[in-house]
């Protein structure tokens, strides 16, 4: 799993003989302002501000420390009283905050940063407080007690902690993010919790005292802001209010339906909440502005997947069918490497801020092992990533307009409109090819499809909620390509539901299978001579797509293309490795042709005898387009590939998967002499999608000639 940014620097900071861990995120450079993001209780560590960190670290200089007792600092048996921890708080300041900076606190840390603020007023510019538990007494006699039975707030008890911690840590952490659908930062400040031990839990207990606090909040100077969840069942809400009444210059902000850790499961409200508050260090160093009747052209902001390159195909080939019937319409794309060379070599126009954005693919990469990637706990990891990517999109229309945002599986951008519907600013159209998280072990009990299921169920409730966020989607298909199945128990079917809220335009394809037709005519074009292939012998294609994960697959295909050719000594391979492989890795052999990225590969595959590739839909749809035979392999776990992919391809008459134990080198090489120039008889796939979906995006375009008048082209 790969963090959405790392750190620029790491040290050890002492305080009192334990070493702390410290990450600096940001350019070093003193000149910068720097926010001190402080310990809370130390069953959590530093990651706890993964949400706030990527963002803030593009603006100024962000300091974040392990508590003694967890994450990667030492573990001392004892010294764990508020005194001892403000001070270890003094000396992450002193070693990389000697002037002023904003100190954040969250619950139980907000007692260490009022602290600072109150005794070193000079040490802090501006001071955040997010659920502080500030005047909360010691833990009572009953804490201690030893029971027969420990249950719902009886489970906070030093011997239940030594007995059954990891109970303990799923209860809790259910407390504090009592929001719906919250499983993932339920799972993971569980898993942080592990971190630390009970003992250590325990031990703080005994040493820690935050009442002193109270008396020292009217000291407090500096510019404050309290920020609580209303309905916070750990810190209750009259808390932070007390705390804020009793601070000079504080300014409280409320947020209804919220839980304890609000920068946690709402972190774009509170990322922007903080981001005002700390005013001009978020502040871009230039911005373009524009009077409303100097803006001549309109402007989209298209930002497409980079999971895979068959979404920058479908989306090339949609903008383009745009530009043909609106011929004024600027189209800037935000997107990521290698979907950015793509479209660079097409001559589109990349946002500058493209660099920027946290990489979905090097994350999916590192989450994948051989032939295998469980693509929704993938997704689920990502979270931080996709957090700050929203944060990045926000930024840009902030400071410059657009009149259309288009979105092709930008997931990110769906999930976060939608939980803050209020930053809405210009239509938005959501594009994708499925619809509906599909477990892969989906056997009775199992978390994984509890998972799936809650997630299934946010979106729809986000989707029926609020109507008014998306303007337009469109399912990349038909009706007849929706699987059938349900979103999960006790949910729609979900043939009933999407048909509800997505167009259907039909499938998308980068080109006319009519100029493909004469594969003959194909093959000369492509000039595969200078590949050292000859156009009259046959021709294997085979391709995994732009990730790392298809090296093994490949070795596979080579070897069995060795025995295969030993039938067949007039065929011939070209073995696409794509982007992100090497093709020095794979060994040379007679007939076979090793490349890298092809730039618009769907031309070697259209002419090609046999494909083999891996389950993706953009490739498989292509070779069905183009009548080709083809052999394909989803990845393992992979729920899209094998469910949502499969049911379509056989839609179209298209052969069954064949899964990767099916795939030894004699198995392959039985398949390529089975399928090898076979006549197929697909089903045609629809034809002017492109136009379709171009025609639809632009209804969105036209003038409005009554006030409050809406451009919708859902169903």
């Amino acid at each position: 799993m790969l963090r959405a940014r790392n750190p620029d620097r790491s040290l050890h900071v002492d305080s009192a003989g334990t070493r702390l861990h410290v990450e600096v995120f940001g350019e070093d450079d003193r000149g910068k302002h720097t926010i001190v993001m402080l310990p809370t209780w130390n069953i959590l560590y530093s990651r706890v501000w993964k949400m706030q960190v990527p963002y803030f670290a593009r603006h100024a200089r962000v300091v974040t420390f392990d508590p003694r007792g967890n994450g990667r600092s030492d573990r001392p048996e004892s010294g764990y009283t508020l005194d001892q921890l403000y001070r270890d708080a003094l000396a992450v300041l002193d070693a990389e905050a000697p002037d002023a900076a904003t100190v954040v606190g969250f619950s139980m840390g907000s007692n260490e940063a009022a602290m600072v603020a109150a005794l070193h007023p000079e040490r802090v510019r501006r001071l955040i407080l997010i659920g502080p538990a500030i005047g909360k007494s010691a833990s009572n006699p009953e804490f201690w007690q030893k029971r027969e039975r420990y249950e719902g707030g009886g489970k906070y008890n030093a011997n239940y902690w030594l007995e059954n911690y990891a109970d303990f840590t799923q209860w809790f952490f259910r407390q504090v993010f009592s929001e719906p659908h919250s499983t993932k930062p339920q799972d993971d400040t569980c898993a942080w919790a592990s971190e630390t031990t009970p003992e250590i839990l325990v031990q703080q207990e005994k040493e820690y005292d935050r009442n002193p606090v109270v008396e020292l909040l009217p000291r407090i100077q500096c510019p404050t802001l309290v920020i609580h969840g209303r309905d916070d069942v750990i810190i209750p809400f009259d808390t932070g209010k007390r705390v804020a009444e009793a601070v000079p210059s504080a300014r409280l902000v409320g947020i209804d339906g919220a839980g304890h850790a609000p920068h946690v499961r709402d972190p774009v409200k509170v990322n922007l909440c903080m981001s005002e508050f700390i005013g001009e260090v978020t502040r871009p160093r230039e911005q373009r502005l524009s009077r409303s009747i100097h803006r001549r052209h309109p402007r989209a902001l298209y930002i497409s997947s980079p999971i895979g390159l068959g979404h920058a195909q479908r989306d090339l080939a949609i903008a383009r069918a745009m530009r043909s019937q609106r011929p004024d319409l600027e189209i800037v794309w935000l997107a990521q490497h290698p979907v950015t060379r793509f479209l660079e070599e097409a001559g589109e126009t990349v946002h500058p801020a493209s660099k920027e954005l946290a990489n979905e693919s090097a994350h999916i990469e590192s989450e994948m092992d051989e032939h295998d990637l469980h693509c929704f706990q993938a997704w689920r990891e990502m979270d931080e990533i996709l957090l700050a990517n929203f944060m990045l999109f926000h930024d840009i229309i902030r400071h410059d307009h657009y009149d259309l945002w288009l979105g092709d599986e930008a997931w990110e951008l769906d999930y976060y409109l939608h939980e803050n519907p209020e930053l809405k600013a210009a239509p938005y159209v959501f594009m994708t090819d499925f619809v509906g998280w599909l477990p892969i072990d989906d056997a009775p009990g199992s978390r994984e499809a509890e998972v799936a299921a809650d997630y299934n169920h946010e979106n729809i409730r986000h989707v029926e909620r609020f109507p008014f966020v998306r303007d337009g989607a469109m399912f990349i298909g038909t009706e007849s390509d929706v699987i059938p199945r349900h979103f999960g128990p006790n949910l729609p079917f979900m043939p009933d539901w999407i048909p509800e809220h997505f167009n259907f335009p039909g499938y998308v394809l980068p080109f006319d299978p009519k100029d493909y037709a004469d594969t003959e005519r194909v093959r000369r074009s492509l000039g595969l001579e200078t590949l050292g292939l000859d156009p009259a012998r046959p021709l294997i294609v085979a391709a995994v797509g732009g990730s790392a994960v298809g090296i093994h697959l490949l070795r596979r295909i080579a070897a069995a293309f060795e025995l295969f050719r030993r039938d067949a000594p007039e065929a011939q391979l070209l073995l696409v490795c794509g982007p992100r492989i090497d093709p020095a890795s794979i060994p040379p052999a007679p007939g076979m042709k090793v490349v890298g990225y092809v730039h618009d590969l769907f031309r070697f595959l259209a002419c090609c005898d046999l494909a083999v590739v891996q389950g993706g839909l953009t490739t498989t749809m292509e070779l069905v387009a183009n009548r080709r035979p083809f052999i394909y392999i989803p990845l393992r776990n992979h729920f899209e590939q094998n469910f949502h992919v499969v049911h379509r391809l056989r839609r179209y008459g298209a052969p069954g998967p064949t899964y990767y134990d099916q795939t030894s080198p004699a198995q392959l090489a039985d398949l390529m002499r089975e399928r090898l120039g076979k006549t197929m008889d697909y089903r045609p796939i629809e034809s002017g999608a492109a136009d379709t979906a171009a025609r639809n995006i632009l209804t969105l375009l036209e003038e409005r000639k009554g006030r409050g008048r809406s451009f919708s082209f859902k169903p």
